[in-house]
């Protein structure tokens, strides 16, 4: 029997890599809905090749548009909805097996939720949906007893290097540590003094993933590794003093397990998101994804070594966000979100990204993270802070 597949954020990397592997396996999978933001015409070209029943796009006049585009290409089957309220109902739809999480940022929170309370299979490729509600979100996925996937290919790396039976949200049995690898980034080799001067083109410029400005961004700074961590405490159950961030260059070991008895379980493969895409669709089988066979002998050496925290201080803010808990990864993330869309239009420099985080977490203290609502009222209030530091920057006062 095909299982029936919402994928949120269709039209991202991660959108576009899982409907990739979709349509390589159409005896197994159906596409039942799809989603975008902003890139309404490769939504349509998506709608033409799966003819999916349902397409979420983010206004109602961009909605009225997209009917008639839709009713051209003869798609009436394809019914349009919107918003948060659109996302939300394709997400948790009783017709819906899996729903690939793949919205960037805050905005994939709601809908996300929503189908982790509807017990749907969630790949989980939004990282921000842990960031932001975390406990809240663990909570969800516990009481409905739902299949959390991760599909980051550090975290998925270290599901596949689980003991047999794992079940995200609970502590591993033997497990003492989690080694993350990170490539570094573009700027891995690039003098310190330098950064204050890299433009956006060099920082979405990443050596070894093809990923969206947002997430390259975060590369850049190595906040997106310090989100990770957050990630993996909450996905794991493990304090983030029990999580090693490496970093390694080549991306070929994805990340690794140890065990109390002194093994390291690792995952190697090329990077390509389709391995753990594929991996999350058919767990616990296992798929052709389209991925080329690793080859060791052209891989010729790996190579580890520990971050820099100076040069890198984002990751050191995201640290002190997991062990801190409650709102501080949402207040994290939110001034994080901000700043690095101020990076991206050219208003501050790359510098100033750690620097508004930080201002923004010692502006606003952290509390406890109890409903949806005080969590998206703490991420609006850490954005507004970091929109007056931006300001503040871009007006050139604090030079």
């Amino acid at each position: 029997m095909r299982k029936r597949i919402t994928v949120l954020g269709a039209t991202g990397s991660i959108g576009q890599n899982t409907l990739d592997v979709v349509a390589r396996h159409p005896d197994r999978f159906d596409v039942f809905a799809l989603t975008a933001n902003r890139r309404l015409e490769r939504l349509l070209e998506l709608c033409r090749t799966f003819r999916p029943r349902y397409a979420v796009v983010n206004s109602g006049e961009a909605a009225e548009r997209f009917r008639a585009e839709l009713q051209a290409a003869g798609l009436e089957e394809t019914e349009v909805l919107v918003g948060e309220e659109g996302l939300c109902e394709v997400a948790a739809h009783p017709e819906v097996d899996i729903c690939m999480a793949a919205i960037v940022g805050a905005a994939g929170l709601v809908p996300t939720l929503a189908a982790a309370k509807a017990g749907k299979r969630v790949l989980l490729a939004n990282k921000e949906a842990l960031v932001v509600a975390g406990p809240l979100f663990m909570e969800a996925v516990r009481r409905s007893g739902t299949e959390l996937l991760p599909v980051d290919s550090e975290h998925n790396a270290l599901f596949q290097c689980m003991p047999p039976g794992y079940r995200a949200g609970t502590r591993p049995e033997g497990v003492t540590r989690l080694f993350l690898t990170a490539s570094g980034g573009p700027f891995r080799d690039t003098p310190t003094e330098r950064l204050a001067t890299v433009t956006p083109e060099e920082a979405i410029a990443h050596p070894n993933w093809n990923m969206g400005p947002k997430i390259s961004v975060d590369s850049a700074t190595m906040m997106n590794k310090g989100l990770e961590v957050i990630e993996a405490s909450l996905l794991f159950a493990m304090p983030p003093s029990k999580i090693e961030v490496v970093i390694h260059p080549q991306s070929v070991v994805h990340s690794g397990v140890e065990y109390l008895d002194g093994s390291v379980l690792a995952q190697l493969g090329h990077p390509d998101m389709r391995t753990p895409i594929a991996y999350g669709l058919a767990w616990p089988e296992r798929i052709p994804s389209g991925v080329q066979p690793l080859d060791l002998f052209k891989v010729g050496s790996l190579t580890f070594h520990p971050p820099d925290f100076k040069k890198f201080p984002c990751l050191g803010l995201a640290f002190e966000a997991a062990e801190q808990g409650g709102t501080a990864p949402a207040i994290l993330n939110g001034a994080n979100e901000v700043a690095v869309e101020a990076f991206l239009n050219r208003a501050i420099p790359f510098t100033a990204i750690p620097k508004i985080v930080a201002e923004t977490l010692e502006r606003l203290p952290a509390g406890s993270a109890q409903t949806l609502e005080e969590i998206v009222a703490m991420d609006g209030e850490a954005r507004r802070i970091a929109w007056t530091l931006v300001r503040t920057l871009a007006s050139g006062s604090s030079h």
